[in-house]
């Protein structure tokens, strides 16, 4: 994970960035502009498709559900109000 200090250094990057596609689109056309630059990933954003469907995440997702059916029985049994 990241500390305080890469996630600043991250935000100062992204703006700069910004900065820059302001500076390079001034006076041109909306609609011959260039796309403004995404932001710099962070870990934990879950923005890469691959992370989605890591063998992790599966077994993650399976485990929340079987404790979501167990809390469902337990609850129409009514072992919990």
């Amino acid at each position: 994970m990241w500390g305080l200090q890469e996630h600043l250094q991250a935000l100062t990057i992204d703006e700069l960035r910004v900065a820059n596609w302001q500076r390079e689109n001034e006076g041109v056309k909306p609609s011959k502009q260039t796309k403004a630059p995404r932001p710099i990933d962070r870990p934990g954003t879950g923005r890469k498709r691959a992370d989605k469907n890591s063998p992790e995440r599966i077994a993650k997702r399976k485990s929340a559900l079987q404790r979501v059916a167990e809390r469902r029985r337990a609850i129409a049994a009514g072992e919990i109000t």
